[in-house]
């Protein structure tokens, strides 16, 4: 089981951000916190999107595998690698 605040702070690490970095996200308090499976199957994770001061996390789902991504928000030169499979 996970929810999406610990997802989304997992990819945050990666880019070196944190919550205190969140400009505005559209899931509540109570979304952000509901367990779901995020493994095979199929889609539990409630969409979103969650802009910080430099990136948008988005949610990623292959083969109902489910996981948080981000983008670059401003242009940066930066390429995005491919999501999924």
């Amino acid at each position: 089981m996970a929810n999406w605040k610990e997802l989304i702070e997992s990819e945050m690490k990666e880019q070196g951000e944190t919550f205190d970095d969140v400009v505005e996200c559209t899931l509540t308090e109570d979304q952000l916190m509901k367990e779901f499976d995020s493994g095979y199957g199929g889609t539990e994770g409630e969409p979103f999107t969650l802009w910080t001061t430099n990136r948008v996390y988005v949610p990623i789902c292959y083969d109902g595998a489910e996981w948080v991504e981000s983008v670059s928000r401003n242009p940066d030169g930066k390429p995005t690698r491919h999501f999924g499979g």
